[in-house]
């Protein structure tokens, strides 16, 4: 009985800590952009978002090797404590006007997504493989109710922030400093990893060479499906960056209010873990392959009408000049369209990472699985920062036209990395990630 009592509080605790988390990164995503503009402007806004995603692409691998070394918990809180410091600095720059400051903070802030996604994989280690996959999705479900307040605590952000003498767009991030701290301190005082406690012979590190990362993606590379897995969710993850964090620059530039950012950005945030447990349930039962799939055509179909919106408001500026961003007329039927084509985005890679995530858990190589978790994570956020880094120029160039455009030539390595693996030669599929 201790054992299924000590998983079911384990997951648990990183329901809640997700939940927290997920206040913590969504608090500041909705004003980082934002920030930057204000601090650098709109070619640097985009850095906001690429040195985090930069930090959690860097942290990816330390955090799975120590998870290895020392266990899910002190690399989960460990992660959440760099967090916090990040948030502190972020304030500090909104307070005293200096861009450095800000990108360093956002640096240690960006930590979190890295260790966010690793306890997608800290739920897999609680549960057998029949399960896995809508377990791992549960925990990242859990992030919805924290990720959709988030945002929304903008205006309130400014608010109190008014009150200890901190800028508007810096307010926000006090919420973040409480959520990261609570959530490392949840996770320090509650989470006990079963791995550290599982029988001597398994736990022992043992005479096995140590795999690295670049080893287990090279691993991957002739593994049709594990090289489906990675790829895809770095294309997932790199359109999804491109395209929603110049949303909220897009939308102001229209002339919409703080507020409607903020929903918007909370409604991306809701198609990216509300249903991620419905997608789960779609992998043990239709397989990884063919949800992965659907959430690439979902994508696709996000960057069209995004496109769409962008043209409507080009075509009605005066000249045709509002594919730059600025001074756009924006009307209900863009502001629909857009919050449209951002819900979409969200749902395409949840169903992209789900999917992909079964294929990394199941991979039954024990001397690959945790190094290619971590370098699978390192690999879509590098990406991603690449991604977001390009995103201001090319705002700045040819509007979010040329942004949505960009993010639809982004998923083409996924639709040749799904056929290559539909194609694969007859093997033992897991039974949470077959093709069908």
């Amino acid at each position: 009985m201790e054992k299924p009592l000590r998983e079911r509080r384990n997951l648990l605790v990183l329901v809640f800590s997700n939940l927290l988390a997920g206040v913590g990164v969504a608090s500041g995503a909705a004003v980082g952009a934002l920030l930057a503009e204000q601090l650098g402007g709109t070619s640097v806004a985009g850095l906001a978002q690429a040195v985090g995603v930069l930090a959690a692409a860097v942290a990816s691998v330390p955090l799975a090797t120590l998870a290895q070394t020392r266990g899910r918990r002190w690399a989960l809180s460990l992660g959440y404590a760099l967090s916090t410091v990040g948030a502190v600095l972020v304030v500090t720059a909104a307070v005293v006007g200096q861009l450095v400051v800000l990108l360093a903070g956002l640096t240690l802030y960006g930590v979190a997504n890295a260790t966010n996604l690793q306890s997608r994989y800290a739920a897999a280690d609680n549960v057998g493989s029949g399960t896995r996959a809508r377990t791992m999705a549960v925990v990242l479900w859990s992030t919805t109710v924290g990720s959709v307040v988030g945002p929304n605590l903008a205006a309130p952000g400014a608010v109190v922030g008014r009150g200890v003498g901190v800028p508007d767009l810096g307010g926000p991030y006090l919420f973040s400093v409480v959520a990261y701290l609570l959530a490392g301190l949840l996770l320090v005082s509650l989470y006990r990893d079963p791995r550290r406690d599982a029988a001597p012979s398994a736990a022992a590190p043992g005479p096995t060479r140590r795999t690295g990362a670049i080893a287990a993606l090279r691993w991957a590379w002739t593994h049709p499906r594990a090289r489906f897995a990675v790829v895809t969710t770095a294309c997932a993850h790199a359109v999804m960056i491109m395209v929603m964090v110049m949303t909220p620059v897009h939308m102001q530039h229209g002339g919409m209010s703080l507020q409607l950012v903020g929903l918007v950005i909370s409604l991306h945030v809701l198609g990216m873990f509300a249903l991620s447990p419905v997608f789960g349930w779609l992998a043990d039962r239709f397989g990884a392959l063919r949800v992965a799939a659907g959430g690439i055509a979902l994508q696709g179909t996000a960057a069209v009408l995004g496109f769409t919106a962008a043209a409507l408001v080009a075509g009605a500026a005066p000249g045709g000049t509002a594919h730059v961003g600025h001074g756009a007329p924006a009307t209900l039927d863009t502001e629909v369209l857009t919050a449209v084509a951002l819900v979409l985005l969200g749902l395409g890679w949840s169903a992209c990472v789900i999917a992909s995530s079964a294929v990394l858990a199941a991979v039954a190589e024990p001397r690959v699985k945790l190094p290619l978790q971590g370098a699978t994570d390192a690999l879509m956020n590098y990406v991603g920062a690449g991604a977001a880094a390009l995103a201001g120029p090319l705002l700045a160039w040819g509007g979010f036209q040329a942004v949505n455009t960009a993010g639809a030539l982004l998923l083409v390595p996924a639709v040749v990395a799904a056929l290559a693996a539909a194609r694969r030669p007859s093997g033992v599929p897991d039974r949470d990630t077959r093709v069908g």
